[in-house]
C-alpha cells in the first residue's frame, strides 16, 4: 500500500512539471544530468567524471552541480572546487562532490547546494561556466537539462521491482520515459545484459549504452589523491581485506575478485558512512584475524579517511567507467553542445 502511495505521488508530481504546473528553470548553460531511477550504489560517479571530461576536452567551462548527500551543512552552499583547488574537506563537501573535485582538478568547478538553480546562477556569473553537469538529479526536475541520462546497474537494475519503502525503486520503471539515454553500469559483472535490454526497452526507446567498471590505478592512502601508481610488488599476489562505505557495497568486492584480488574478507559500513577511531581499530582486528597483508578501499572513502594511520599497507582503488562503443557515446553529448 505505502510503495503504491509513493508511487501515485511522484507520477503526480511528474504530471505536475509536464503541465507547467511546477516550473523548470534554465541554468543559464547546456546541463547534462546523471541520475538514477533506483536509491543506492549504480557506478554514477564515474560516468559523471567522465561526461564532465568530455566537456572540457571540448573546450567548455564545466561545473558539477551536487547536493552534497551527507554533508555536515546540507543546507548552505559550499564551493568545493573553483576548478584548480579543493577548497574544503569531505565533511562539509559531500564525500562525491569530494572525489570528483580531486580527480576534476584543472577540468571542472565543483559545488554543493541542494539549490541546483541558485547555484548554477552563482558559477555562471563567478566562472562564466558554459556546461553544468548534474549530479543524482533525475528527479529534480526544478533544473531544466538538455540531455538527461539514467544509470542502470546491471547487478541490481531494478531490485524487487517494487518503490520505496518496499524496494529501491525511486519512481515507476514507467518513468524512463524521461531519460534521453540509459547507461548499463557494471555490465562485466553481470550475464544478464541482454534481458536487462528487452526490459528496459519496454519503458522507452531511447539509446541504450553498455559500460563496464575497471580498476584503474591503485594508489597508497598515504599519497591519496595523487596520481602515482602503487609501489607494492605483485598486488594480486597479496592477501586482501577491503572495506567500503558505499551504496552496494558488494560490488566493489566482487570488482575485486573479478579482477583476480585475493580477497580473503570484507567489511561493510553503511552509504556515506564518516569513520570514527573505533571503526579503524574494528577494521585492522578484523583484517589481522583474516590473515590480510594490505587493505584495500575505494576512492570515495578515502577522501574521509585524511590524516588516518593504519599499521597494515592500505591502498585506495580507484575504477573508471569503460563504453563498449565510446565513440557513440560521445556522439550522444557533442550533439547537445554543437
Amino acid at each position: 500500500m505505502l510503495d503504491r502511495l509513493y508511487g501515485k505521488i511522484q507520477n503526480l508530481r511528474n504530471s505536475f512539471y509536464e503541465k507547467g504546473i511546477f516550473a523548470s528553470h534554465s541554468l543559464g548553460a547546456k546541463t547534462v544530468s546523471v541520475g538514477n531511477i533506483t536509491v543506492g550504489g549504480t557506478g554514477k560517479t564515474p560516468l559523471v567524471a567522465l561526461v564532465a571530461e568530455i566537456l572540457a576536452e571540448k573546450g567548455e567551462k564545466v561545473c558539477i552541480l551536487s547536493r552534497g548527500y551527507g554533508r555536515k551543512n546540507p543546507k548552505s552552499r559550499v564551493l568545493v572546487s573553483d576548478g584548480e583547488k579543493v577548497l574544503v574537506e569531505a565533511a562539509f563537501a559531500g564525500d562525491e562532490p569530494f572525489e570528483l573535485a580531486n580527480k576534476l582538478r584543472g577540468k571542472a568547478v565543483v559545488i554543493s547546494d541542494a539549490n541546483r538553480v541558485s547555484a548554477a546562477k552563482f558559477a555562471v556569473e563567478k566562472f562564466g561556466v558554459s556546461a553544468f553537469v548534474l549530479d543524482d538529479a533525475f528527479q529534480h526536475q526544478k533544473a531544466k537539462r538538455d540531455l538527461n541520462i539514467v544509470c542502470v546497474d546491471a547487478t541490481n537494475p531494478f531490485g524487487n521491482g517494487k518503490i520505496l519503502p518496499f524496494g529501491i525503486l525511486r519512481e515507476p520503471l514507467e518513468n524512463l520515459k524521461r531519460a534521453d539515454a540509459v547507461v548499463i553500469t557494471r555490465a562485466n559483472l553481470s550475464n544478464k545484459v541482454e534481458d536487462l535490454k528487452i526490459e528496459i526497452a519496454k519503458y522507452t526507446n531511447c539509446p541504450v549504452f553498455i559500460s563496464n567498471n575497471k580498476i584503474s590505478n591503485l594508489t597508497d592512502l598515504k599519497n591519496f589523491p595523487a596520481k602515482t601508481k602503487s609501489q607494492i610488488p605483485n598486488p594480486k599476489s597479496q592477501i586482501v581485506f577491503a572495506f567500503c562505505a558505499l551504496g552496494n557495497p558488494d560490488n566493489f568486492f566482487e570488482q575485486l575478485k573479478s579482477e583476480n584480488f585475493n580477497l580473503v574478507s570484507a567489511q561493510k559500513f553503511p552509504d556515506h558512512h564518516f569513520y570514527t577511531r573505533k571503526d579503524i581499530a574494528e577494521i585492522e582486528n578484523s583484517a589481522k584475524k583474516s590473515g590480510a597483508q594490505i587493505l584495500l578501499t575505494t576512492a570515495k572513502d578515502a577522501v574521509k579517511l585524511k590524516n588516518v594511520k593504519f599499521e597494515l599497507p592500505c591502498f585506495v582503488v580507484e575504477s573508471e567507467i569503460f563504453f563498449e562503443d565510446e565513440k557513440r557515446f560521445r556522439q550522444l553529448l557533442e550533439n547537445v553542445f554543437d
